[in-house]
């Protein structure tokens, strides 16, 4: 169905080559409950490779999501992935004393894996001296969204509704959400609201470029919202510039997990494929591979036969460079009539 739309992608995005990854690589991690492992992903050949740092979602690993990162790397990206301290590897449940702090040690994960970039390197046989350390995203899928986006200024409101503290990075350039939860409040079923106080993000100070992907069937048991629920980081902070909805799509995208994985409920390699490639063109733009990477692949879903999303946008020119040096104040939904 979609064979048209996909050649049409793969022109924006150039074509793939061969990928090396290197699993696990042990970072240093003084205090941290596990050793932090990752796995890396980087294209047999070129030069000045921006880099990828990917966040999984609850109960994963450095081995998922090889639909995303694997092709993300076959087109020119060093892609990064830890095993978070939540992974079914560890076996830390909601009743071990390591759980309420896992979210900081996730956000903690991706900023030791930002500070060793040279050790990463020096580590991958054949990768030294090919890394552009300066051009940094930050992605995540469920979990491993509100991970992300803290990178990117998302915060966390605190029970009387304050914002919480700054955890974004200004090495990170950019960023995409797959499928991330939105905000708090009392749509929150009760569970979540116990275990997960990550669940209470401050979008308007999320200024960094960021694509938010999101299905409109994905229905969360955390919440009594809608699929619009995780459309809300676009809604609701100044940096979002797109959002690509998915049509028939739950919370496995169509299976960017990995194919055949149990978790994914609404299997489809073609919803995987447009994923792959439309991801790929805003790297190749948001990192300054490709301006017009973006552009082009954006236009060419909208006008598409195959009828499988819509992507919405703000209209306004994506910021380059590091984190924006103007905020633009965004309603919580907490103003909203």
């Amino acid at each position: 169905m979609t064979s048209s739309l996909l050649a049409a992608l793969d022109a924006a995005i150039g074509p793939g080559v061969p990928v090396v990854s290197v699993a696990p690589l042990e970072l240093s991690a003084p205090g941290r409950t596990v050793p932090l492992e990752v796995r890396v992903s980087a294209p047999a050949t070129g030069a000045d490779l921006p880099v990828v740092v990917f966040s999984h979602g609850n109960g994963w690993n450095l081995d998922g999501y090889a639909p995303l990162t694997a092709f993300w790397a076959s087109r020119g990206f060093v892609v990064i992935q830890p095993t978070h301290l939540d992974s079914r590897r560890n076996g830390f449940g909601f009743e071990h004393p390591v759980f309420p702090t896992i979210w900081i040690q996730r956000i903690a994960d991706l900023t030791r894996i930002l500070d060793q970039l040279d050790t990463i390197e020096s580590a991958v046989p054949g990768l030294a001296g090919r890394v552009d350390g300066s051009r940094v995203a930050a992605a995540g899928h469920s979990w491993g969204g509100q991970t992300a986006q803290a990178l990117l200024g998302a915060r966390i409101l605190d029970q009387s509704g304050q914002v919480g503290v700054d955890m974004s990075d200004s090495r990170v350039m950019a960023g995409i959400l797959f499928a991330t939860t939105g905000i708090g409040g009392d749509d929150l079923h009760p569970f979540a609201q116990a275990n997960f106080p990550f669940m209470r993000p401050s979008f308007r100070e999320l200024a960094t470029p960021t694509l938010v992907v999101a299905g409109d069937q994905d229905q969360s048991k955390m919440s009594s919202r809608g699929p619009d629920w995780f459309t809300d980081a676009y809604t609701y902070s100044p940096g979002a510039t797109d959002l690509l909805t998915l049509y028939g799509a739950e919370h496995g995208l169509g299976g960017i997990v990995g194919y055949d994985v149990a978790e994914t409920t609404d299997e489809s390699p073609e919803r995987v494929a447009v994923v792959q490639r439309m991801s790929t063109a805003y790297l190749r733009s948001a990192l300054q591979v490709d301006e017009a990477s973006w552009h082009c692949a954006r236009a060419t879903f909208s006008d598409s036969v195959d009828r499988i999303g819509h992507i919405d946008s703000k209209r306004r020119a994506m910021m380059t460079g590091a984190h924006a040096g103007s905020r633009i104040h965004t309603p919580d939904r907490r103003e909203v009539a």
